[in-house]
């Protein structure tokens, strides 16, 4: 499960490894609770996109992975919480993908990184 899709015209090892949102031990995907605070589907563009890339993000997540990871739990953001579903694209689109995950493994809640541990 992973939300990073190969680009046209790259080979295999041009592409940016798939990352997981699957906590192998509850056999569940992860979900966070809540959007995060720097959210990018919150108003005020908090994360500086580009005019257009959150559409374009959107439009690539729902014709691949099914749902966009949350930046903030991107290994690069340096997160305690593993790579989730961001909340703000799963409260609004309901791809295909996230129906089949929910119906067959269901989710695994976790908190956003900037509001406390992920485990409960």
């Amino acid at each position: 499960m992973n939300d990073m899709s190969p680009r046209e015209g790259q080979h295999d090892d041009e592409r940016a490894p798939r990352l997981s949102v699957g906590d192998a031990a509850l056999g569940k995907t992860r979900l966070l609770r809540h959007e995060c605070a720097t959210c990018i589907f919150k108003p005020g563009n908090l994360m500086h996109l580009a005019p257009g890339r959150l559409q374009q993000m959107v439009t690539e997540a729902r014709g691949d992975a099914g749902y966009i990871i949350c930046h903030s739990t991107l290994p690069y953001a340096g997160s305690p919480v593993p790579p989730a579903v961001c909340r703000g694209f799963a409260d609004r689109y309901r791809t295909w993908q996230l129906q089949v995950i929910e119906r067959l493994w269901g989710f695994v809640e976790v908190p956003p990184p900037d509001t406390g541990p992920a485990t409960d």
